[in-house]
């Protein structure tokens, strides 16, 4: 399962040999400066919650969904499993506007 790591001013989206399999994408890493927000949401599978289009990446609605989400203007990365609670991390200038990550 994704882990985010903070060390040394750097938040870190920590992905396992599978997850970066299934998401098409390594590691993410940004500098915790860029950090706005981080909310804990109990179900990430709403419209509220998830934006845009995946690709590239996995998906199966309500089972998983690991990737890159494209938006108008941007991008989120997702790392989400069955319906469990996650946690959306948001930032200012950084290659993703959200992490979307299951806890």
């Amino acid at each position: 399962m994704a882990k985010v790591i903070e060390k040394d001013g750097v938040l870190t989206l920590k992905l396992s040999a599978l997850e970066k399999i299934g998401a098409l994408h390594g590691d993410i890493s940004v500098a915790s400066s860029q950090l706005i927000s981080k909310t804990e949401v109990p179900n990430p599978w709403t419209k509220q919650h998830l934006r845009g289009v995946r690709a590239p990446g996995t998906a199966i609605p309500y089972v998983i969904l690991l990737g890159t989400m494209r938006i108008k203007g941007g991008k989120d990365f997702c790392a989400i499993y069955k319906r469990t609670p996650a946690v959306i991390y948001e930032f200012a200038d950084a290659p993703f506007k959200r992490w979307v990550v299951s806890i």
